[in-house]
């Protein structure tokens, strides 16, 4: 908490977790313990970036061992064993089912088979044919050591992708690196990262957040909106952006981000949707086409009750239901005491999104891992979540194995799989609950407790409020004491804490 003490020096020095997180400290006992009254940082060769970089390289490449077993052999023989060893990825069984092995252009060439054209955005598609371009491996080689030297030059490039996140995180709160910390050593990047292309998105989203916290709006909304041509969520983060700016009056910052990130899909999509239409609408298409799938509490319904829910309104209802919690942030985000941080209310529409969606991939967690460390970097809380989706990883993969291993059954019944289920979205609430209390008692937030007001936030950081609705949250706490000032800051004639 800040105080009238400290110097300007103590203001701008970086928060060592150590000091701060009780989990942190427990956990550097290994390494000589929590950081000591003197102790300085930034000097040296090993620096709080350098240390998060090598980390979630080491962190990277434990993943890959831990797909060995598919890599050797459980990918090529028969469904089951890559599910017993929980090592499935998408990637070596697309470079031949959407027709990489064969040559064939994404979107432009037909694919044999129920999926005419790939079902990716544009830009993860692109990323997949520059993966293909690499695989130096000639045509004659066996289908097998091909699919996996496809996996092995992917997987470099996603390592690329997690490094990057893991640093921008880093440098997103300028005093707060070692958050970036929680990212590297997430037990779910390391189990999740190469299942699929979802890093590529999440890498670029990241970068954007850095962005947006330097006041950078038109790389902000270039880097989002190419992170959208990768995947579709990263478009979300718009939202909380328009409402945050909107109590602030920032209009120009983010008709500027929008204009931006519009123009950067439209790059990298206007040749596709000319040129090869049906193959660029395939991804939309079967979005909506697809039923409900693995992950979702929709499915836990359906097999609870008996009675299928027709696809048309399960995408009625999850449209409705993302609305309304859409809404729901919206109205917090106005009427919150303290305008909330930007990464706070980034965190709670990406989490809405991936609860109220018809379906949840494993790897689907990797978009919430950075989002969660800028809106909530406490590491009990963390990892509590991790634990939750180790679980649900682990669920699917062994409910898999139940239902592919015929007559022996090896793995997790249909019961225990709807457990995993359970233990995914109740992770999810917990860590959303507390970024909603954080935001109703900014004294609870682990960022704001060390003067800071919004470090992702940009032009919104410390800036003035001009539209409030009637003001929510409790004041039950000694607002001037915890600020250092009187309680005015937030308001529309307010300042930042401490000017």
């Amino acid at each position: 908490m800040p105080s009238a003490e400290e110097t300007s020096e103590d203001r701008e020095r970086p928060v060592a977790p150590t000091r701060v997180d009780e989990i942190a400290a427990a956990g550097a006992e290994s390494i000589g313990g929590p950081a000591g009254r003197f102790a300085r940082f930034g000097g040296g060769p090993l620096t709080a970036v350098r240390v998060i970089a090598l980390t979630a390289i080491g962190v990277f490449a434990l993943g890959m061992v831990q797909k060995l077993p598919c890599y050797n052999w459980a990918w090529f023989r028969g469904s089951s064993s890559q599910y017993t060893h929980a090592c499935y990825s998408d990637i070596p069984h697309l470079f031949v089912g959407r027709g990489f092995a064969d040559g064939l252009l994404p979107y432009f060439d037909r694919i044999g088979g129920d999926m005419q054209y790939l079902e990716y955005p544009v830009l993860t598609g692109l990323f997949m044919q520059v993966a293909s371009w690499l695989t130096l491996t000639p045509d004659s080689d066996p289908v097998q050591q091909r699919e996996q030297m496809y996996w092995l030059v992917n997987a470099g490039l996603l390592m690329i992708c997690a490094v990057v996140t893991a640093v921008c995180v880093a440098r997103t709160h300028r005093r707060r690196p070692w958050d970036g910390l929680l990212v590297a050593l997430a037990p779910a990047l390391a189990l999740t990262a190469t299942i699929n292309w979802d890093l590529l998105a999440v890498a670029l989203t990241a970068a954007a957040m850095l962005m947006w916290s330097r006041g950078r709006a038109v790389a902000f909304g270039v880097l989002i909106g190419l992170a959208t041509a990768a995947k579709l969520y990263p478009v979300l983060l718009l939202g909380p952006l328009l409402v945050l700016c909107w109590r602030a009056g920032k209009w120009r910052p983010f008709l500027v981000a929008a204009f931006s990130a519009a123009a950067a899909w439209l790059v990298v999509n206007l040749p596709v949707m000319l040129y090869a239409p049906q193959g660029w609408k395939k991804f939309y298409t079967f979005s909506r086409e697809r039923s409900i799938d693995f992950g979702s509490f929709w499915l836990v319904i359906t097999e609870r009750t008996g009675r299928p829910i027709e696809v048309s309104v399960v995408n009625t209802a999850s449209v409705v239901l993302m609305g309304l919690c859409c809404l729901g942030i919206a109205a917090l985000a106005l009427a919150a005491r303290r305008r909330p941080r930007f990464a706070q209310l980034a965190f709670l529409v990406v989490a809405a999104f991936v609860l109220t969606n018809k379906v949840y991939s494993p790897q689907y967690v990797l978009w919430l891992i950075p989002l969660a460390v800028l809106a909530r970097p406490r590491w009990r809380d963390f990892l509590i979540w991790q634990t939750c989706e180790v679980l649900y990883f682990l669920g699917i993969w062994m409910y898999l194995a139940y239902t592919t291993s015929g007559e022996k059954h090896l793995g997790l019944p249909q019961d225990g799989y709807q457990l995993a289920i359970v233990a995914h979205l109740l992770g999810t609430l917990y860590l959303v609950a507390l970024v909603v209390r954080d935001i109703v008692r900014p004294d609870r937030d682990g960022v704001r407790k060390e003067g800071a007001d919004d470090p992702s936030g940009g032009v919104l950081d410390g800036a003035p409020d001009v539209f409030v609705l009637a003001p929510m949250g409790t004041r039950d706490f000694d607002e001037e004491e915890f600020w250092g000032e009187p309680a005015a800051w937030g308001a529309a004639s307010g300042g930042r804490p401490g000017d």
